[in-house]
């Protein structure tokens, strides 16, 4: 698939190349990128350069995963990234990071809603699923803001700098945006256990 750009109100969506080689890397030398996010740790020079210029490229083309760099539009100030990882035909893990001089502005909410709507609309998905670290109370307030429901906790499901850790999920589904599933859902209703 060749990559897609959106825009919101406030913001644009687009893939990430050579040309953002410097500012993605200067980006996630943010000590709080690197403790809540998978990226490596030191983030080197080298780990930009191979994200720009091979993962995200490669992800668009094959379709395993949708990145993209969101930007001001006047400007092009980075404020953050954020990806779908396909996991099934009809579902995908999102994951994101906002830039330290633009947090808490709304602006990683914003694309989490675009790409989410994105994702359903023009990939069919049926669920778009969030994990955090336990503890990563920023990542979870986006992901409430943006209508994702809190699942619960999944033990020893993610590994981070080596270390397995436990982790918040969360789902959005198409209903949850007004919008149509591509198969029938039946959701449980109070069930004893």
């Amino acid at each position: 698939m060749e990559p897609v750009t959106l825009t919101t109100s406030r913001l644009l969506m687009r893939t990430v190349g050579p040309k953002d080689t410097d500012t993605v890397y200067e980006a996630a030398q943010d000590p709080d990128i690197q403790r809540w996010t998978t990226i490596p740790s030191p983030y080197l020079y080298e780990h930009a350069q191979s994200f720009a210029e091979q993962l995200v490229p490669e992800g668009w083309a094959n379709g395993s995963m949708f990145t993209w760099g969101l930007f001001l539009p006047v400007g092009e100030d980075l404020v953050g990234m954020l990806g779908l990882t396909m996991r099934s035909m009809s579902e995908a893990e999102i994951g994101f990071w906002g830039t330290k001089e633009h947090r808490g502005n709304g602006y990683i909410t914003e694309a989490v809603l675009a790409a989410s709507r994105w994702a359903f609309v023009h990939l069919s998905l049926d669920r778009v699923e969030w994990r955090a670290e336990v503890g990563n109370r920023p990542s979870r307030a986006v992901a409430e803001r943006a209508g994702f429901a809190l699942e619960g906790t999944l033990r020893s499901a993610m590994v981070h700098q080596g270390v397995r850790r436990d982790c918040w999920v969360g789902s959005l589904l198409p209903s949850d945006l007004s919008l149509p599933s591509t198969a029938p859902y039946l959701p449980t209703r109070n069930q004893p256990a």
